[in-house]
């Protein structure tokens, strides 16, 4: 596979080095603007997607064990609460905390633990929320109710997952397969870190060029102008923004650039929806969590996330 995207690769460099201008004569525009979104969604993502893989392997092979256990609190429900401000010392957004959640997993921690770190990591990253602050300052309580609302949703599912009777089910057969054969791997902690790597990179980036490519596909078919004809309407507001946060896979560092534009047509909780929505369940995201947790665990967080973002984005609107 790593062969083949070389090829890939190095063919569109070549294709650009001798033939400039080719895409753009041979694709129609609708296709140009499809493929230009799913390669910036790409590469937006592929740094944290990395440093999420090496903070996963520094996690499982480097740091000994009991070393995190031991800072945790021995209650389930205060342990998730814990987990779930651990972002704000992970500076990665949503793509690069799913192999490190992965990494969590592998060492141990339950999957209600881990989901609850996965949810509210990309909403409580110093950086997200330095970005959020720089766009919207504390103008309408966007910035409180997007940090309180994810910290909130994420204890939420967390709770809601602790619940199962069987949490190791919401895993998929092969992510269980390849915890045994990780922790079966012999030799040093170098040959086990190189092996790690080259598995979650074999997961992550098959799911990241698909959920890319999803997202480049669909903010091109589907047409804003709906969207915006509805953005002052309190409800549907909200609605269209849950829309558009699931569509264009904006990196959570980012997104609130990208919000800001729509902040004169839209209400404020239908912006404050758009910032807890977009980092959990759009589609790029979905495909990254697809290689950890199945269809219907899945299903579950739209279901509980896009729930929760309305009803935080309508209190906001009452409010503001």
């Amino acid at each position: 596979m790593l062969g083949v995207g070389a090829v890939v690769v190095g063919a569109l460099f070549a294709v650009d080095a001798f033939a400039p201008g080719f895409f753009a004569d041979a694709l129609p525009t609708r296709a140009q603007d499809g493929l230009t979104l799913a390669i910036s969604v790409l590469i937006e993502s592929l740094p944290f997607v990395a440093l999420g893989v090496v903070l996963s392997i520094v996690v499982q092979v480097w740091v000994p064990p009991g070393v995190i256990e031991r800072w945790m609190p021995r209650r389930a429900w205060a342990r998730r609460a814990v987990l779930s401000l651990l972002g704000m010392v992970v500076p990665v957004c949503e793509c690069g905390n799913v192999p490190f959640a992965r990494g969590l997993l592998m060492r141990g921690f339950s999957v209600p633990e881990t989901l609850t770190f996965l949810i509210a990591a990309p909403i409580v990253n110093p950086i997200v929320i330095i970005t959020t602050h720089q766009a919207f300052g504390f103008s309408d309580g966007i910035l409180v109710a997007r940090l309180l609302g994810g910290y909130a949703i994420a204890n939420l599912i967390g709770w809601l997952y602790s619940r199962h009777p069987s949490p190791d089910t919401l895993l998929t057969d092969r992510f269980r397969d390849t915890c045994a054969i990780v922790l079966d791997e012999p030799g040093g902690r170098g040959r086990r870190s190189i092996a790690q790597f080259v598995i979650e990179l074999r997961a992550v980036m098959p799911a990241l060029i698909i959920g890319s490519a999803l997202a480049g596909a669909v903010q091109v078919l589907i047409p804003r102008d709906v969207l915006l004809a509805i953005g002052s309407n309190p409800a549907l507001s909200i609605v269209a923004m849950i829309a558009l946060a699931m569509v264009v896979s904006i990196c959570s560092n980012v997104d609130s650039f990208f919000a800001l534009s729509f902040a004169s047509t839209f209400t404020p909780g239908a912006i404050v929806a758009f910032l807890l929505v977009g980092p959990l369940v759009d589609v790029k995201m979905l495909a990254l969590l697809r290689t950890t947790f199945t269809t219907r665990t899945l299903v579950g967080l739209v279901v509980v996330v896009v729930l929760s973002a309305f009803t935080i984005g309508a209190v906001v609107n009452l409010v503001a």
